[in-house]
C-alpha cells in the first residue's frame, strides 16, 4: 500500500503536469533561443525585422522578474519569477509562486526541478532541439530559419513583432514579442488549442555580467532526478 506522501506526491504531479508541460515551455525556450541565437546580417534579412535583427546581434544577457498566465477554455494560471538569459545555450528560469520550480540550461542539458515534490528531470540539449518548440534552441543556427515575422505594430507603447512558426507541427500558431526600445516586456504565444500563454516582464536589464553559478544545476539532498544528463 502507498504512503500518505507518496499518494501525496502522486495527487500533486497529476495536477502540476501542466505546469511542467509544453504550454509553459514553449514560451520560455522560445525567449531563450532569442538569446541563444546568432545574429542575422542584412544579407540574410529578407523580408525579417531590423528590430528583431538588432535584439539578436546586441543583446548577450537579460534579466527580469517575469509573471506568466496561461489562459484556456476552463482556467487561468498564473505564475511568476525571475529569469536570466546568456548567449548561446544558457539561462535560468525560476518560478516562485504559487509553486516553486526551477529550469536550468547549462549549455549541455536542460533541468527541471519541483522542489516541493522533490524530483527533477534532465535532458540533453541535443535531444530537446528535436522536439517542439524545443528545436529552436540549437544556439548554431538563427531564428530567422524557424520563424518569420508577419507584422510589425506600435501599441500601448511597444514596438510590436508577430512570427509565424515556418516548421510544422509546432506547438504555438503564433508568437507576439512586445519590445521597449529594445527590452522585451511582453510576449504573447497562442497554440492550436486557443490556449494564451502570456508573458510580462518587469524590471528587464540587458548585458550585465552575470555570475557563472546562475546556470548551474546543484541537485537538492533527496531529489530524485529522472533521466541521463549529457556530459
Amino acid at each position: 500500500m502507498a504512503s500518505g506522501r507518496s499518494l501525496l506526491r502522486r495527487r500533486r504531479t497529476t495536477n502540476r503536469r501542466v505546469c511542467l508541460g509544453d504550454i509553459p515551455l514553449a514560451p520560455f525556450l522560445a525567449v531563450f533561443a532569442l538569446v541563444a541565437a546568432h545574429p542575422v546580417s542584412a544579407q540574410e534579412n529578407q523580408g525579417g525585422s531590423a528590430l528583431l535583427d538588432r535584439f539578436l546581434d546586441e543583446v548577450e544577457t537579460l534579466t527580469a522578474d517575469f509573471e506568466q498566465t496561461v489562459t484556456t477554455p476552463n482556467d487561468i494560471e498564473t505564475q511568476t519569477g525571475q529569469l536570466a538569459l546568456e548567449r548561446p545555450s544558457r539561462f535560468r528560469w525560476h518560478y516562485e509562486e504559487p509553486f516553486e520550480q526551477l529550469i536550468v540550461a547549462d549549455g549541455k542539458n536542460i533541468w527541471m526541478l519541483d522542489v516541493e515534490l522533490e524530483q527533477a528531470t534532465v535532458t540533453p540539449l541535443d535531444d530537446t532541439i528535436a522536439s517542439t518548440p524545443a528545436m529552436l534552441l540549437s544556439g548554431d543556427r538563427a531564428v530567422r530559419e524557424g520563424f518569420t515575422v508577419v507584422e510589425e505594430f506600435e501599441a500601448d507603447g511597444l514596438s510590436w513583432l508577430r512570427l509565424e512558426p515556418e516548421i510544422e507541427g509546432t506547438d504555438f500558431d503564433s508568437v507576439l514579442l512586445g519590445f521597449d526600445e529594445l527590452a522585451p516586456r511582453r510576449l504573447e504565444f497562442v497554440n492550436g488549442l486557443g490556449h494564451v500563454t502570456a508573458i510580462t516582464l518587469s524590471d528587464v536589464e540587458l548585458n550585465a555580467e552575470l555570475d557563472d553559478d546562475l546556470f548551474r544545476f546543484d541537485r537538492p539532498r533527496g531529489v530524485d532526478v529522472l533521466g541521463t544528463p549529457a556530459r
